[in-house]
């Protein structure tokens, strides 16, 4: 027994290293996909790994031979379906963060600028602060802006008349990335019939994704902040600071 236990190899650090690595790699990807239709794909190809191990294992020769033909080509497959994705991705690897895009205090104070503004004259608004999932996919509906976040961009955006005030802005980090941009609406029969197309795309973006989104209503000027597909209603401007400056990192 002694000796068998010493035939055990002892780990090195540069194996740990290498899972660690793996690990995270493996994590960023799922980060990336998240929420978008590749990984409904992802969800798909699991299912047909399952079956092909399955048809195997129960001698089922013609679909264990279907599927192995299939599975073959399936890096070309994936590569042509995918095509634009995974430049997006490739392209946006450089400059996307380690970690969160956790809202600073200064652009907590510039967002509840604008929302408060928004707010007093009863203008409607909608601002998503991206995360750690991003939101590329969200951004190619609407308008580059690409500029520092400040009151008086977002105030202009959302001005009655504006070309772009119908839609949603997108803000990571101190930058105002895109306008006019179209979210998804919530289909939870659970949100209630009260509220607008505004806060029900805001419940329907934060149901799959970790973004925080701001909702100003343009009927009674109520600020909400909706996350996780809950929506926290009539916040006050230090109360919305608060919420944006406690964001999880």
């Amino acid at each position: 027994m002694h000796g068998y236990i010493s035939m055990i190899p002892t780990p090195r650090w540069q194996d740990v290293l290498d899972i660690l690595i793996v690990a995270y790699v493996f994590y960023r990807v799922a980060l990336l996909i998240r929420g978008t239709r590749a990984m409904q794909m992802v969800a798909g190809l699991g299912i047909l790994a399952a079956v092909f191990v399955g048809s195997q294992l129960l001698g089922l020769f013609t679909l264990n031979w279907l599927l192995n033909n299939f599975l073959g080509s399936l890096i070309i497959i994936l590569v042509v379906i995918f095509q634009a994705d995974i430049r997006r991705a490739l392209t946006g690897v450089g400059a996307r963060s380690l970690f969160s895009v956790r809202a600073a205090g200064g652009v907590a104070q510039e967002l509840a600028a604008a929302a408060a503004w928004l707010s007093a004259r009863r203008i409607g608004g909608l601002i998503v602060v991206e995360q750690e999932v991003g939101l590329q996919d969200v951004v190619d509906t609407g308008r580059v802006i690409d500029g520092r976040v400040s009151p008086e961009l977002l105030e202009t955006i959302f001005m009655r008349g504006s070309p772009l005030h119908d839609g949603a802005v997108i803000v990571k980090g101190d930058q105002l990335l895109a306008a006019g941009c179209l979210l998804p609406l919530s289909t939870n029969p659970s949100v209630s019939l009260n509220l607008g197309t505004r806060h029900r795309a805001a419940i329907g973006l934060t149901e799959d994704n970790d973004a925080a989104v701001i909702v100003v209503s343009e009927e009674d000027g109520t600020i909400s902040l909706a996350r996780k597909g809950e929506l926290h209603r009539g916040l006050k401007p230090q109360e919305l600071i608060e919420a944006l400056q406690h964001l999880p990192a």
